[in-house]
């Protein structure tokens, strides 16, 4: 995987203590126009899979929340727009698909629970060694930080 900054910043900040998403989302709040406490805040919530509910990523979230703050709709009638919108959101989805089968954090991490302690795991070295979080942070990073680039060079 080629890094990018972006990747690089995330996979950092997840080896700080910050969550899959927070991690994923704060590598972009510059680029996003937010101050860095507020990125930490609207992300807070979709770590382990939404809450440790072990549902969609937090990194994938992360993803999601990027393209909507970039390139999300604000007119509600308009089909043709949150069609494109969601199309764009497929995309991104499946280029994660692509490369680990999965969006789902509970199948990302191999776990037969549907919900898990809310109580975040110790952050230690064999938690980072036993987990594909790291990794999966830098890869959601780097498909939406392809994905801005690509559009840029399209307009």
């Amino acid at each position: 995987m080629q890094e990018s900054k972006y990747s690089k910043r995330a996979g950092e900040l997840f080896r700080s203590g910050y969550n899959c998403a927070q991690s994923v989302f704060c590598a972009f709040a510059d680029e996003l126009g937010l101050d860095f406490d507020t990125a930490l805040k609207l992300s807070s919530s979709f770590g382990g899979g939404m809450g440790r509910l072990r549902e969609v990523c937090g990194a994938v979230s992360s993803m999601f929340m990027i393209a909507g703050l970039k390139y999300g709709y604000t007119t509600p009638a308009n089909d043709r727009i949150k069609a494109a919108h969601y199309a764009r959101i497929q995309y991104l989805a499946n280029e994660f698909i692509k490369k680990n089968k999965t969006i789902i954090c509970r199948e990302l991490l191999g776990l037969d629970l549907k919900y898990d302690s809310p109580i975040p795991s110790k952050r230690t070295e064999e938690y980072y060694k036993s987990r594909p979080c790291e990794k999966l942070v830098m890869e959601a990073a780097e498909i939406i930080s392809n994905y801005i680039n690509s559009e840029t060079k399209q307009s």
